[in-house]
């Protein structure tokens, strides 16, 4: 048989060589102003352990915010991990010190470009705005720094001076441009505009910064990439500013398996790194919270048991068991005789045809709703092979 995504796989139109989209993990920044979220310095050094270890690209922290996250920065700097480690501030060049006495290699500073940042935040002009980012892009690289310059709220920015501010921060000599969607306010479309639009100007490396206060986050992240860039921002968990930025769980598993990119990422960590920000923030996935929530393998529908008990991959894209997660099958008024006929064999009931369809209609006439949960993962996993 077939591949079952083969033919979605033909509607996905991937090219011979997917290019890399890279991965920035800001739980450490972006994580921590989610409210009521503040890690230890313990914490912080275990959270970039383990994202070190599933293999982001990058991770971002804020030594700027207090004498412990600076010590937090030092320390996760001096572990030589993998990853860079993005040491995140104003675009102040007092920030940039801040970053270079924790012994940085990279620093991201940030500066609100649009209209009602530079009026009501900032208090100064677009020609003060631009002085300053060109500035302290200059001054960090005078003192041997990469820096990754956000255009905050550039999504609302007026597009020319939006244009002008990147053009002139590229002429400085800045490594990465992130282009934020600061308030979610884009569609797809509309995000895809903005990155090709600075596309077209600059040919420094560009990152996606995308809130999801509509929902829009993850699409909104993607369709970045499809007009030029080649980094997406991520938290464990989504966790962020009001309603956070792209989940890390969803944007591995679908740069992996939708988009083909290149990276090495040990998706089956997924579940633990979500459960490590369940434990240090009590912030508890929603059930239905795609690849990392109790229900995101659950089957309960009679005939999808019937159709998961021959092949899971029937109603299942990813294995459970290769983003961490188990397969459950939920036993209820739901149930078809398929369903019940298994249920019989597991408490060790005689099973047939009649006794099936009699245990399904009392599983039915109880409306009780659900009644049994069972996992599935090994068991099924065996049945399968062994039917092979």
């Amino acid at each position: 048989m077939k591949d079952p995504n083969h033919y979605a796989n033909i509607y996905n139109a991937y090219e011979k060589n997917p290019k890399k989209i890279r991965v920035l993990d800001s739980t450490l920044r972006e994580g921590e102003q989610h409210p009521g979220v503040s890690f230890t310095n313990k914490q912080r050094i275990q959270i970039a352990w383990m994202l070190d270890y599933f293999g982001v690209d990058q991770i971002e922290i804020s030594p700027i915010v207090s004498k412990d996250h600076q010590e937090a920065t030092k320390t996760i700097i001096k572990q030589g991990l993998t990853a860079d480690i993005v040491s995140h501030g104003r675009a102040l060049k007092g920030d940039i010190d801040i970053s270079l006495s924790c012994d940085a290699k990279w620093c991201a500073a940030y500066l609100g470009i649009s209209d009602i940042h530079l009026k009501e935040k900032l208090r100064i002009s677009r020609e003060e705005a631009l002085e300053r980012a060109v500035g302290t892009v200059e001054y960090a690289k005078s003192h041997g720094l990469k820096i990754r310059f956000t255009v905050e709220d550039g999504s609302r920015a007026e597009p020319e001076f939006l244009l002008e501010v990147c053009k002139a921060i590229e002429d400085a000599g800045v490594d990465r441009i992130s282009l934020p969607d600061t308030v979610g306010i884009l569609r797809p479309i509309g995000m895809y505009n903005f990155v090709k639009k600075v596309r077209e100007v600059v040919d420094v490396p560009l990152d996606a910064h995308v809130h999801n206060d509509i929902g829009f986050a993850v699409a909104n992240a993607f369709s970045a990439c499809e007009a030029g860039v080649d980094q997406i921002h991520t938290t464990i968990d989504g966790i962020g500013e009001r309603t956070g930025i792209p989940p890390l769980a969803e944007v591995a598993v679908a740069l992996t398996y939708l988009y083909k990119s290149p990276n090495d990422f040990r998706l089956d960590m997924l579940l633990d790194l979500s459960k490590l920000i369940e434990d240090y923030t009590k912030i508890v996935p929603y059930d239905s919270k795609p690849i990392v929530g109790s229900s995101a393998y659950k089957h309960k529908a009679g005939t999808h048991l019937a159709a998961i008990l021959k092949n899971p991959a029937a109603y299942e894209p990813i294995p459970p068991r290769a983003v961490g997660n188990r397969r459950r099958i939920v036993f209820g008024e739901l149930a078809g005789k398929t369903g019940a006929a298994y249920l019989m064999s597991l408490l060790g009931l005689k099973k047939d045809e009649a006794g099936a369809k009699a245990v399904a209609a009392g599983l039915k006439n109880l409306r009780m709703g659900d009644l049994i949960e069972i996992p599935l993962e090994d068991r099924l996993e065996k049945k399968i092979i062994n039917d092979k």
